[in-house]
């Protein structure tokens, strides 16, 4: 809830220090308001590319953390990384600066703006970024957008794309004036004491909200309420769907209600349906004709299906999928392609991201590889977490899984070392990396 001081809050004030600036979502917060005018800097606990990059766009970032970063600045803005005892956390507060966490800030960075605001456990980077290409405005997603190149872009107008975090409930923050949400299957249930119907709820109260609300109807919950919203039914809504492969360049094409056939950069159903809602979203925005163009000017996000190389010997993919419905989702996109290129062998490697989502949903995991030919394990990426003692060689038996550390670029290939100390080489068929942990660097060399 907002307390009375952060109503008083107000956006005159300009020198804004964020704690944990790396972070994907906070890192677009502090773009957008460098953009608007703000003096931005910012920390992290260690350098990365999203520190680099930030430094380079003229803001003062500094790591590791150090209470010297607090100096004169009117308020402080921190991610929900950053716990209560860190170093300039404890500094601001002794110095009565004003701290906001993320969610406790959006009210502020979102005032008076026109916001698109996209939801949902699965998908809604990816229909943030297609909206983005067909909604004039700016944009501020949890992603790297590739039309862009950035997780951020800054337009002087009212109108804002904004993806909205369920994971702390700070979609509640996003003042949506149109709202999206692409499925509420259950996810980060911990901040919502594991209760169903407190997170149900939560997503009642977003869509409550908006003025215009879009919803994948077919979703458990969703289909359930009673709102006034535009509806997609996707097993009936979205016809001819068809897959297509041009330069291994993977497009979806597909027919949506009566509006006509659409094309879209990505493969498979999941990027027909958020696509879909991106459409549905727009229709009050600008004409079918210039939708359908638009449509064709995005170009992936990074991380998300990303082929980083591609051949008819080998292809190798990076993926962000860290959930057993989007790892099974995105398979289902890897088999399709692979069959149009003629490529029969399919390698995934695996890092599994925070104990508490591999615990939770280790039944999940179990099942979502089916399909695939070898499975390659590398230890759960914590993320912060106390350890919880899993097996994975004996949990994923079924695979008869290779494990291993750490997996790096060699050439176009990947190498890795096993549990017996032998070096393997993945150089042919498909390897799709999945995870939202470290292993983007380990695929693309950067480790």
């Amino acid at each position: 809830m907002e307390n009375s001081s952060q109503k008083n809050f107000k956006i005159e004030r300009k020198k804004v220090h964020f704690i944990g600036i790396g972070g994907i979502g906070i890192s677009a917060i502090a773009r957008f308001l460098h953009e608007k005018g703000f003096i931005i800097s910012g920390s992290d606990i260690k350098e990365s590319p999203t520190t680099r990059e930030l430094a380079a766009q003229g803001i003062d970032v500094i790591t590791p953390h150090s209470k010297a970063a607090i100096k004169d600045q009117d308020f402080v803005i921190y991610s929900a990384a950053i716990k209560p005892d860190n170093i300039e956390l404890v500094e601001a507060r002794s110095k009565g600066l004003q701290c906001l966490s993320r969610k406790e800030a959006l009210p502020m960075v979102l005032e008076g703006k026109r916001v698109f605001s996209v939801a949902g456990a699965h998908g809604k980077s990816t229909t943030s970024a297609m909206l983005s290409s067909l909604v004039e405005g700016s944009v501020i997603i949890g992603a790297i957008a590739k039309q862009f190149g950035s997780n951020m872009k800054y337009e002087p107008c009212d109108n804002v794309i904004f993806e909205a975090d369920e994971s702390d409930s700070s979609f509640l923050n996003s003042n949506p004036y149109l709202a999206v949400v692409t499925n509420a299957e259950p996810e980060h249930m911990e901040h919502y004491g594991y209760d169903l119907e407190k997170f149900h709820a939560a997503y009642r109260g977003f869509l409550e909200r908006a003025k215009v609300r879009v919803i994948n109807a077919e979703d458990e919950f969703l289909g359930t309420l009673k709102l006034d919203a535009v509806r997609l039914y996707p097993s009936v809504d979205i016809t001819e769907l068809s897959m297509i492969v041009r330069d291994f360049v993977p497009y979806t094409a597909f027919n949506l209600k009566n509006l006509g056939k659409f094309e879209v950069l990505g493969m498979g159903e999941h990027i027909a349906v958020d696509a879909s809602l991106a459409i549905l979203a727009a229709l009050n925005e600008t004409s079918l004709a210039q939708i359908r163009q638009n449509l064709l000017n995005f170009k992936g996000i990074k991380k998300r299906f990303d082929i980083l190389t591609a051949s008819r010997k080998f292809v190798l993919i990076d993926d962000y999928a860290h959930h057993p419905t989007e790892i099974k989702a995105t398979l289902q996109s890897v088999f399709e392609y692979a069959k149009l290129l003629g490529i029969t062998k399919i390698t995934a490697i695996f890092q599994p991201h925070r104990f508490t989502r591999l615990s939770a949903n280790l039944q999940g995991f179990k099942e979502c590889f089916d399909g695939i030919d070898e499975l390659v394990i590398l230890p759960v990426y914590a993320a912060g977490e106390t350890p919880i003692d899993i097996n994975l060689k004996e949990e994923f038996k079924r695979y008869n899984p290779v494990m291993t550390q750490k997996v790096a670029r060699e050439g176009e290939g990947i190498a890795f070392t096993d549990e017996f100390g032998v070096k393997n080489l993945l150089d042919d068929g498909l390897v799709i990396g999945f995870g939202a942990g470290d292993i983007t660097y380990q695929l693309r060399g950067d480790a």
